[in-house]
């Protein structure tokens, strides 16, 4: 008896020496930026208004068996930007607002998690829905001691030596932090083995072939972003395509395992302009990216760790503005996002300088519901219709802007009104300092289970995978 319990002790010992001693060979570390737990909440009320539920419909990462928050303080403020924020995700430390990578000083340079994943002999992908040389991006690639130095971004990129890259564009491919011609950086990733793709049919044909890519918007469109959920057109390039292409990619002729890295950045860019329908849709495009990695980890369960989490939240959202009932249901009646909203209004002052009111109202009927759909009170119609004067009739056009945007003042005090109708709130067009959202499902998840530090993210990344990114 003795003797078996001694045989039944030991097995046991070295199963859970096993067991503690598991690495995730596939490692996801999807970013919501700007996405605070309001965010979240509002899409999973939003979901569930819609179907007259007084209820939440849960998103797929808020299902994960794993859930906590961390604080989100940069080195130099009590409120982070994103360059600070991704650093710290990236590498595990803190520095000052606008620092990429490095120490404060912008002298000593940081190791990322995801150059320690491809010295661990990963894979690597980083990809986004903004500019590839954006702060949250660019953190986890580049060394620079201002996140304004696009160029220079660039240049670490081709350096890299990463596998997969995707997003928007790049915003200075051609002239420095000084603002002077350069020779362009495409010829330069090209000579890094980069093949570049425009666009997901580019992609396509380039795929099997190619064993290191940058996909891109297609040539002609926007390079600061991809568009807005809310406004996409099914020829569009969106943040779903790029996850899957990236795991598509990533897996191919390799049996080693990846890190791939994926940014939801116009949920930050919807909530500096306090546009909450296209922050939801932008939620909910966040989440089909998500999907992609739940349903990679669900084909590899015991050998996949999915981490998702946010920079900073942006815009002090609230949920409930007075009355206990909320009416997010009506928010569902906005078609376009603010920004596009603008150029619809430009068009109409375009075409009829002269547009009466009732002209004006229909565009604001047919894209926000307004009017006929959501009742607008008097003091909010008459203060539409005073800038309607300035703009149509006096033609002085008045804008509104924020950290991403100028748009049109019409549009923005619209959108307004929708959201307090809809029993929305902001505090501010700037980020917060409120908590990070922090879920995780896989191998080493357990991990995240308490409050934490942005900084110990990377870090209990690091000590699961068995990584090195202590400088």
């Amino acid at each position: 008896m003795k003797k078996t319990i001694s045989l039944l002790s030991l097995f046991l010992i070295v199963a859970q020496g096993l067991f503690a001693q598991q690495k995730p060979k596939y490692i996801f570390f999807l970013i919501g930026d700007g996405m605070g737990l309001n965010q979240i909440n509002l899409t999973e009320v939003f979901l569930a208004a819609q179907e007259d539920r007084n209820t939440v419909f849960p998103l797929v990462f808020s299902t994960f068996p794993y859930a906590s928050f961390a604080t989100s303080y940069s080195l130099s403020h009590g409120v982070t930007d994103s360059a600070a924020g991704g650093t710290a995700l990236a590498v595990g430390k803190k520095t000052k607002n606008g620092v990429l990578a490095m120490d404060s000083t912008g002298k000593i340079a940081y190791k990322s998690i995801a150059y320690a994943a491809k010295e661990a002999g990963l894979k690597v992908g980083i990809t986004t829905s903004v500019s590839i040389d954006h702060a949250t991006p660019a953190s986890f690639y580049a060394k620079q001691p201002n996140r304004g130095r696009y160029y220079e971004i660039g240049l670490d990129l081709a350096a890299s030596n990463f596998d997969f890259f995707a997003g928007s564009g790049f915003l200075s491919p051609d002239k420095n932090s000084e603002n002077k011609s350069v020779p362009s950086l495409f010829p330069k990733f090209k000579e890094a083995g980069y093949t570049l793709a425009y666009g997901l049919s580019e992609y396509n044909t380039i795929k099997e072939k190619s064993d290191r890519i940058i996909l891109m918007n297609i040539k002609g469109s926007d390079k600061e972003s991809l568009k807005y959920a809310i406004d996409q057109e099914p020829s569009d390039l969106t943040l779903e395509q790029i996850t899957a292409s990236a795991i598509e990619s990533l897996t191919k002729n390799n049996e080693d395992g990846f890190f791939l890295m994926v940014e939801g950045g116009k949920i930050d860019w919807a909530s500096h302009a306090n546009d909450a329908t296209t922050t939801i849709r932008e939620m909910l495009d966040f989440n089909k990216a998500v999907k992609q990695a739940y349903k990679f980890y669900k084909q590899h369960p015991n050998e996949t760790l999915i981490i998702v989490t946010a920079d900073h939240e942006t815009g002090g959202i609230a949920i409930g503005n007075g009355s206990s009932r909320l009416q997010t249901k009506i928010l569902a009646h906005q078609q376009v996002s603010q920004g596009e909203l603008s150029r619809r209004i430009a068009k109409l002052r375009a075409e009829r300088k002269t547009a009466s009111w009732e002209e004006l109202k229909a565009v604001l009927d047919d894209n926000l519901g307004l009017f006929s759909k959501v009742k607008v009170q008097e003091e909010d119609e008459q203060l539409l219709r005073d800038i309607y004067q300035k703009s149509f009739v006096e033609h002085e056009e008045e804008t509104s802007k924020s950290l991403y945007a100028i748009d049109d003042k019409i549009a923005s005090e619209a959108v307004k009104i929708l959201n307090r109708a809809g029993s929305i709130s902001w505090a501010s067009g700037n980020h917060s300092a409120a908590y990070i959202p922090v879920f995780a499902i896989g191998v080493g998840a357990e991990r995240f289970s308490h409050k934490m530090d942005n900084t110990d993210i990377p870090k209990k990344l690091a000590d699961i995978a068995g990584f090195k990114i202590e400088q």
